[in-house]
């Protein structure tokens, strides 16, 4: 679970999701809403992808398919993530904007699914590793936006004004995410 959420970072050590992960990290709440909607995504994705592989794909011999498969899950849960959006928090389906239907093209979603059926997981390892993966990056986009929240009104030099100030910022974080590979 440690290895999951900190350890192997999906963002900062794997850097998988760094398009919204950058897009969506100018303010706490908005941050925190993209990465409960992802959560939420990988966490059912995990758990969905894993019997469709080995109950639907495998026995038939189209094991080839996951990635179409796996895709075409992940689409239908950001729609159904996107529809509770829009209906109950409208002012968090505002603001996240573009990036919400962009989760279906989130690398990070994809890639634990697929991760873990390469690495054998079983059902329980499946969604356990989905949920703290999408913790993971839910607490790596709160602290980069919190981080961007506080860094705004600073005095930076205008060479890194904007886009350079994230980067560097989220570099040095992937730096100090790296000190947590003691603890695994």
């Amino acid at each position: 679970m440690i290895s999951s959420m900190l350890v192997s970072n999906v963002v900062l050590s794997q850097f998988l999701g760094i398009c919204p992960f950058l897009g969506v990290s100018k303010k706490v709440e908005t941050a925190a809403g993209m990465g409960a909607a992802v959560t939420f995504v990988i966490t059912i994705a995990s758990a969905i992808t894993y019997p469709i592989y080995y109950f639907i794909l495998v026995p038939l011999g189209l094991a080839y398919l996951e990635t179409i498969a796996f895709i075409l899950i992940i689409a239908a849960l950001v729609q159904f993530v996107e529809m509770v959006l829009k209906k109950f928090m409208p002012p968090l389906y505002e603001a996240l904007g573009v990036y919400l239907p962009l989760i279906t093209t989130n690398c990070a979603v994809l890639g634990v699914a697929l991760n873990n059926i390469t690495n054998g997981c079983n059902f329980i390892e499946s969604v356990v590793t989905g949920l703290f993966t999408a913790l993971g990056f839910l607490v790596s986009i709160v602290i980069l936006a919190s981080i961007r929240e506080r860094i705004e009104f600073n005095d930076i030099p205008h060479s890194f004004k904007g886009t350079p100030i994230v980067l560097v910022t989220a570099s040095l974080m992937a730096i100090a995410f790296c000190g947590f590979a003691g603890l695994v």
